[in-house]
């Protein structure tokens, strides 16, 4: 990987991934309850680890970071900055909504100096980042086990919390990674039923949180999980170049329903105890892993087709 490509690749990561992380984090400090002081606590401090970690990649981001990057809306929507202002009020959980503020003015330029003392301060951003990364890890999976053995009760499907760490350890393979100048070796195969994984696990967490009065909106959820939880059965070589344009469509559909999602629960339009932060957060993973298809589809386009029995 060329210096370049390195910094460039980094902070565009480090941009998606660690608000995704500071935010699994708040919402589990706003679910615990509150007699789980000392775990509350912790949360906050790795939240506020993160934050700090995400305002200096903002920092350095501004004429780094890609024009299709800023475009795909993965790092921030148009309602990431209300929807932290409506949960931090509902909440009394702060969040520093000035990483936001300053996310919206970032702007591209891909010919941008790339320099070693840039790298270098890259490389710390990765290393620390990946720290605390293995705190966060740990702390949620200490969370999982006391709680499928009734020890706490927190307001969080266990599955989520099982999603939130497999995320978090997605997240630390890329960091390795990029410690090593190299982007993980994944089969097509793997990265996709991750992903599609991931996306059929919102639509049950939002089936699951949805009102039961909403039943067109919670038919619409149970929907796109079978198709999801189908995209990952079907997953073998010789159907991987359909399942990326399906699961590019699928993607597509489930991001715009997240998306009308976000903006009706923001518009108090919707019964569901969905916070509206969630919604924006898994509205932009839908948008992450829609670059990340678009990208498949180029190389695979590129590459030529093996033949198959």
């Amino acid at each position: 990987m060329s210096r370049q490509d390195y910094i460039r690749i980094s902070i565009e990561i480090n941009l998606f991934f660690q608000r995704i992380m500071k935010e699994h984090l708040f919402f589990i400090e706003t679910n615990l309850q509150p007699v789980e002081t000392e775990y509350i606590e912790e949360a906050r401090m790795l939240k506020q680890g993160f934050e700090q970690l995400l305002t200096e990649t903002v920092h350095y981001a501004d004429g780094i970071i890609s024009e299709n990057y800023i475009r795909s809306l993965e790092m921030v929507t148009p309602f990431t900055l209300k929807a932290e202002k409506v949960n931090s009020m509902l909440t009394g959980a702060k969040i520093d909504t000035r990483i936001t503020q300053a996310e919206y003015e970032l702007e591209g330029q891909p010919n941008f100096h790339h320099n070693q003392r840039l790298e270098q301060i890259v490389d710390n951003l990765n290393n620390r980042s990946y720290c605390l990364l293995e705190d966060v890890i740990a702390f949620q999976t200490k969370l999982l086990e006391l709680t499928l053995e009734c020890k706490i009760f927190i307001t969080l499907y266990q599955e989520m919390l099982e999603h939130d760490t497999r995320e978090a350890q997605y997240y630390l393979e890329l960091l390795r990674c990029l410690q090593n100048r190299k982007l993980p070796k994944k089969t097509l195969c793997d990265e996709l039923n991750f992903w599609n994984n991931i996306m059929g696990e919102h639509a049950q967490f939002i089936d699951g949180m949805l009102d039961p009065t909403e039943k067109t909106l919670k038919a619409t959820a149970e929907t796109f999980a079978e198709t999801f939880e189908q995209l990952v059965e079907e997953c073998i070589g010789a159907a991987e170049r359909q399942l990326v344009q399906r699961s590019l469509e699928s993607t597509r559909e489930i991001r715009n329903f997240k998306r009308a999602s976000t903006e009706g629960l923001l518009n108090c339009n919707i019964r569901a105890i969905i916070p509206p932060l969630l919604a924006d957060h898994v509205f932009r993973e839908a948008n992450h892993y829609l670059r990340l298809l678009s990208m498949m589809k180029v190389i695979n386009r590129e590459e030529p087709q093996s033949e198959t029995n």
